[in-house]
């Protein structure tokens, strides 16, 4: 075998694992990656049950219902669609309705989401990307609102 045929298998084999190695980390993230939905997304894409997924909007007014065992239900809007959430836990401190929140959780057959994760905007300056866009994309966003 020449020098340039060994470098060639060794650059082959190099490209071989390095593609190997790339696969395998994809496949084990693969469940642990969650991606941003409004509710919009949701209600349009028709997203299979038991998706995981990470929800952002507003809290719809009216629509909080606080129960038993820390139970909570309210609604999260973008202005043109809503998705019921329902999470069992504390929600923070500046979880109230009209404000921004971020649910993740896991899609119900019947639209809804069993959240296991609520996060609310930590002051009136800011709120995720990912909503203000989904905002923004829905006609919702008024300029001068939140940064």
């Amino acid at each position: 075998m020449t020098r340039k045929q060994r470098r060639l298998v060794l650059i082959g084999g190099s490209v071989g694992v390095l593609a190997i190695a790339v696969a395998l980390v994809l496949v084990s993230l693969r469940d642990s990656i969650v991606f941003f939905n409004s509710p919009t997304d949701v209600v349009e894409k028709h997203l299979a049950v038991g998706t995981r997924m990470r929800i952002g909007g507003l809290v719809k007014p009216g629509s909080l219902e606080r129960g038993d065992n820390l139970n909570v239900r309210f609604a999260v809007t973008d202005g043109n669609h809503d998705v019921t959430v329902r999470y069992q836990g504390i929600v923070p401190d500046l979880f109230r309705e009209g404000q921004g929140v971020v649910a993740e959780g896991k899609l119900e057959a019947n639209g809804s989401l069993i959240a296991d994760t609520v996060l609310a905007k930590h002051d009136e300056r800011y709120m995720p990307r990912e909503v203000v866009d989904a905002l923004k994309k829905s006609g919702r966003w008024q300029e001068g609102e939140v940064k």
